[in-house]
């Protein structure tokens, strides 16, 4: 059971005792991304993830990753749109040395302008590297697009032009900004004590304070019909088809949930099925959603050969059709929902998973749901809820394409509103 504690400055804590485990695992989370950004500070909080191995007060860089790898512990982090997550994993027994080094990272990182020089040649290799990678590329260029003029509509790593301008006193100055107790969730799940964890936790991160008056800049966003393409040297073209979705805490988001694995979430997937096995089109197709706080995209993806795109388009239209007149089979939809129950209980074995779940939760919404809530509201799922949601996501008024690859000869635009505005 997940408990939530208050550190002496505030910061909220969510914290699962696991007693049969042997390891313990640890995430900082901060409430921070691209979509908190100004336009000319584009890609800074992915740089300060990377900034944070950089080197502290106390340790150099190298330092770091060695009394790390000597504990036999993994440690990482990530930049997304709407947060930030650094996160530990080791024995219980090496967690107090593990928290030395995190509290160090997140609290003494020095930000030095040598540093910031050497990190922005990595980050743009990392832009580039995304640039080569149109099976990516697809994805990110219409979701940029989708929410275009406004911060969630930024890219995460920013761009070539804005992370040139970045400085050791800029990069500082933001994190000074961000990064305080107001703006920071802690999580841990493992083998320890509630009390001396807390204990431990409070020395370590208790006596942080803001350097700077905090203030969350958070612009909304709203979803917007994209048509995108991009050019690029490769045999295939990779498409992707986008509709409004729905929000993170939207009430029919478990419906959302149960559509989309039956949809386009596997090998037995109605997509699959029908554009792979039956037709041979492409090597893979799927279905996923992406939901922020207040708004969302369902997509389809896959890649094939250019001159499979009108009939793939084709093929997703019409199951699109299918499944707005029709309520999918019960006998289907319990197997499904079956599926994603035992696929959410085998995870939560995991303590990363269980802190990771517990830590996003707290962070973005303020509050955790039990395993018992998550399987009860999957269970409820009705044929009718699925028949709704499905006719909420795909108004084909709103519907969004784009393609990366080998387009020459293509009219994307021509062949997406024959398809999709018959």
């Amino acid at each position: 059971m997940v408990i939530i504690k208050k550190l002496q400055n505030g910061i909220s804590v969510a914290l699962e005792e696991i007693t049969y485990v042997r390891s313990i695992s640890f995430g900082i989370w901060v409430k921070n991304g691209s979509r908190n950004e100004q336009p000319e500070e584009n890609g800074v909080s992915h740089f300060i993830e990377h900034m944070m191995f950089k080197g502290t007060e106390n340790r150099s860089a190298r330092q770091i990753a060695e009394e790390m790898d000597a504990l036999g512990g993994q440690i990482n982090a990530y930049t997304t749109k709407e947060y930030t997550c650094y996160h530990t994993r080791v024995l219980d027994e090496h967690f107090s040395r593990a928290l030395d080094v995190m509290s160090d990272m997140i609290l003494r990182s020095l930000f030095q302008q040598k540093d910031v020089e050497k990190e922005r040649n990595v980050i743009t290799e990392e832009i580039n590297m995304y640039e080569d990678a149109p099976e990516e590329l697809v994805h990110d260029a219409l979701q940029d697009t989708i929410w275009r003029n406004t911060p969630l509509g930024m890219p995460i790593l920013g761009t070539t032009k804005t992370i040139a301008t970045f400085t050791a006193e800029s990069i500082r100055n933001y994190y000074e900004r961000n990064y305080q107790p107001e703006n920071i969730v802690l999580s841990i799940a493992g083998n320890f004590k509630t009390d001396e964890i807390m204990e431990q936790l409070n020395q370590a991160f208790g006596g942080w304070k803001g350097k700077q008056a905090f203030a969350q800049y958070n612009a909304k966003a709203a979803y917007q019909v994209a048509h995108v393409s991009k050019e690029k040297d490769v045999e295939q073209v990779h498409a992707c088809v986008a509709f409004p979705g729905l929000e993170r805490d939207h009430s029919m988001k478990y419906a959302l949930g149960v559509f989309n694995t039956i949809f386009g979430g596997g090998m037995s997937s109605k997509l699959f099925q029908k554009v792979r096995e039956e037709n041979g089109l492409t090597y893979s197709i799927y279905s996923y959603t992406t939901a922020f706080s207040d708004t969302g995209i369902f997509s389809i993806s896959g890649g094939m050969n250019p001159n499979q795109l009108e009939k793939v388009y084709d093929l997703i239209a019409q199951e699109i059709m299918e499944v707005k007149k029709t309520e999918l089979p019960t006998k289907l939809i319990d197997v499904t929902k079956e599926q994603l129950i035992s696929n959410f209980i085998i995870g939560t074995e995991s303590t990363l998973n269980r802190m990771t779940s517990a830590g996003a939760a707290l962070l973005l919404r303020g509050k955790i749901q039990d395993t018992e809530e998550v399987i009860g509201k999957l269970s409820k799922v009705t044929a009718e809820d699925i028949l709704q949601v499905t006719n909420m996501v795909f108004d084909m008024e709103r519907v969004s394409w784009c393609a990366v690859g080998n387009i020459k000869g293509l009219d994307i635009d021509k062949i997406g509103k024959k398809v999709f505005h018959k």
